[in-house]
């Protein structure tokens, strides 16, 4: 074996070594934005208000959804004044039935805020997780 070809084989060996590491770095870079992205749970808390529907809706993945109608008012910019609407998803089926069958109900509703939407979780980043009161 010449010196030449020893050199380019070492030469192959780093440049593999390389893009291996590169290919990985990018691999946990994508995975750490999709979980910071997607599952990471940005904000919890819970609204009150009067449950306004809860559908079952979804063209490829049927989800959940729901709005919550918050007393008091808000001035919306420009002229008119309307009321404070809270729009959720729900992933819990026994969460969905307690909500559909008490339509009109005031709620006290837990939920998880994220950055971002997932079809088959719901249509909004907000998820609604657990039903604290029901008047």
């Amino acid at each position: 074996m010449t010196t030449s070809q020893n050199t380019e084989k070492k030469k192959s060996g780093v440049f593999g070594k390389i893009l291996a590491w590169l290919l990985i770095i990018i691999f946990l870079a994508v995975g750490g934005w999709v979980y910071y992205r997607y599952y990471f749970v940005f904000g919890e808390g819970v609204k009150s208000g009067y449950l306004n529907f809860a559908v079952k809706k979804g063209n490829l993945f049927k989800t959940y959804e729901g709005k919550l109608i918050q007393e008091g008012l808000r001035t919306q910019t420009g002229s008119g004044v309307s009321s404070n609407e809270f729009e959720f998803s729900v992933e819990n089926d026994s969460i969905f039935k307690i909500l559909e069958l008490n339509s009109g109900k005031y709620f006290d509703l837990h939920y998880k805020e994220y950055h971002g939407v997932l079809p088959w979780r719901g249509n909004t980043r907000y998820i609604v997780d657990e039903v604290i009161n029901m008047k």
